[in-house]
């Protein structure tokens, strides 16, 4: 058995080549401790630890469960993140996202943040690494919760980034007020449910689709309510789905948000929207 081989049962399997190398060096990473360092050494691999790698490649060429879950973590913004089945693995949209987030917080000294459906706390956990804020994740599901809590914990952010069961706002607390709210909501239409890639069915089907055909269904049940928390001159921002960008900044418009912001994705899709409170 060699790597080339471990590399052709998943283009066998329909991965495209680029992604399979790279997930061939996750694979040898994770399960063999076998870097890039190893390779410039011309270090071997063991007959043993080439049929660990073998078998993890077999099990994502068979059941096309995605790569990050076999290994049990994701990379986002140059660190890991445990991921598993109750939570969405984070992709490299959010980290737009964030990055224009971590920019507004900064550029306006802002202390408290929510972020709404934290799912693995990625986008809580990068922003209170990134800034002097203090930011509350929700979701409604315990398991994710307990997630978003263990990546906190293994980067050192107690105190900083603290989660909350909430249904949307309903455990925010009464008086309790924010300078932003950042989410990355469900926007995926169920008429998209039988299209989607494989690996996306591994994702909870919560984090990802909406009951409304528009996939609007969250943007509008945060934008409605997140005037009634945000401090004055407080910010809005979400991560959009294709096409929607137009879509939700008429609900932000209607909503009272003002100075509205696009940012596109490297793709040139209309990736974040930002708005700020009218007072």
């Amino acid at each position: 058995m060699s790597i080339q081989e471990i590399l052709k049962i998943l283009t066998d399997s329909g991965i495209e080549p680029n992604e399979a190398n790279i997930e061939v060096k996750m694979l040898l990473e994770h399960f063999a401790n076998y870097g890039a360092k190893d390779i410039i050494l011309g270090n071997k691999l063991t007959n043993k630890q080439l049929e660990i790698v073998k078998e993890k490649a077999l099990l994502r060429a068979k059941t096309r469960q995605p790569i990050q879950h076999i290994i049990g973590f994701a990379d986002f913004m140059g660190e890991k993140f445990i991921v598993n089945p109750s939570v969405l693995i984070p992709r490299d949209e959010t980290e737009i996202l964030v990055r224009k987030a971590v920019e507004i917080i900064n550029e306006n000294n802002f202390k408290m943040a929510l972020d709404v459906g934290t799912g693995s706390g990625c986008i809580a956990c990068m922003i209170a690494k990134h800034t002097d804020c203090q930011i509350i994740g929700l979701d409604i599901s315990l398991d994710a919760l307990n997630t978003a809590l263990d990546n906190a914990s293994r980067l050192n952010l107690y105190n900083k980034a603290i989660f909350r069961k909430s249904d949307i706002f309903s455990n925010v607390k009464p008086n309790e007020t924010f300078d932003i709210i950042i989410s990355n909501p469900p926007y995926i239409p169920p008429s998209e449910k039988k299209t989607i890639q494989k690996e996306v069915t591994f994702d909870p089907e919560t984090a990802l689709f909406t009951k409304d055909e528009k996939g609007l269904e969250f943007y509008d049940k945060i934008i409605k309510d997140a005037p009634k928390i945000l401090n004055p001159n407080g910010y809005i921002i979400f991560e959009l789905g294709i096409g929607q960008s137009e879509d939700v900044k008429k609900l932000m418009e209607q909503n009272g948000f003002k100075n509205i912001e696009i940012v596109k994705d490297l793709a040139g899709i209309d990736r974040v929207i930002s708005g700020v409170k009218e007072n």
